[in-house]
């Protein structure tokens, strides 16, 4: 490994973050991740805190060069697909998003979380608009779609997110099957029949992108 520079630090430690919150940033074990020794952090931060807010500007970061990439998608809907696709399939994202909501009434933590979810909320909300929602209708779809992507990384804390269990899956506003309350469901029932906002109809088990399309209104595949 070549010699490394503080963004690797706070890579590591934001690494750290997602398993074990930001209790688990700590100096020894991130420097163990890295495979360099305790003392060479100190040439890049003064005290452990440092470090801390150096992985919460990064995940913030994160967001906003993951919301300028798809602000290149013209189309609404597709651009929220691409969305939903990168998110649940990046555990560590909801994870760590999980986990820093949970810690916000930390001086350093809250304000970052509430920017981070904010811009996140904008964006979709934003999207939802464009493709045609009015936007009270957009802030509730997304709040539910984001509320389902925290509560799916809830519960793959404790293993449950996998599948929900048969016949879990729970009707939703437009005659949509959707995902169990709190984003459990992984897959449809077998052979169930999915309409979204524009009529288009899906059959067999879904990915949880598009369930989660079929919440906010869109037509999945």
């Amino acid at each position: 490994m070549g010699r490394l520079n503080a963004d690797d630090w706070a890579k590591a430690a934001l690494d750290a973050l997602a398993e074990g919150g930001t209790a688990a940033v700590a100096v020894e074990p991130v420097a163990v991740r890295l495979g360099v020794s305790k003392g060479s952090f100190y040439w890049h931060f003064p005290h452990r805190q440092a470090l801390v807010e150096a992985a919460l500007e990064r995940w913030e970061a994160e967001t906003e060069a993951i919301i300028a990439g798809l602000v290149l998608v013209r189309d609404p809907v597709e651009r929220m697909r691409v969305l939903l696709e990168r998110a649940f399939g990046d555990g560590r994202d909801a994870a760590i998003s999980f986990r820093l909501i949970s810690e916000a009434d930390d001086p350093v933590v809250g304000p970052v979380v509430r920017r981070v979810t904010e811009r996140r909320l904008a964006f979709m909300r934003a999207a939802l608009e464009e493709a045609g929602q009015p936007p009270e209708e957009a802030s509730r779809r997304a709040l539910a779609a984001y509320g389902g992507y925290l509560g799916k990384a809830a519960l793959a804390r404790i293993g449950a997110a996998a599948k929900a269990p048969e016949g879990a899956a729970a009707e939703g506003r437009e005659g949509a099957v959707t995902e169990a309350p709190g984003g459990a469901a992984a897959e449809a029932p077998e052979g169930a029949v999915v309409e979204g906002r524009e009529g288009a109809v899906a059959e067999g088990p879904m990915e949880p992108a598009e369930l989660a399309m079929v919440e906010l209104g869109l037509p999945p595949r």
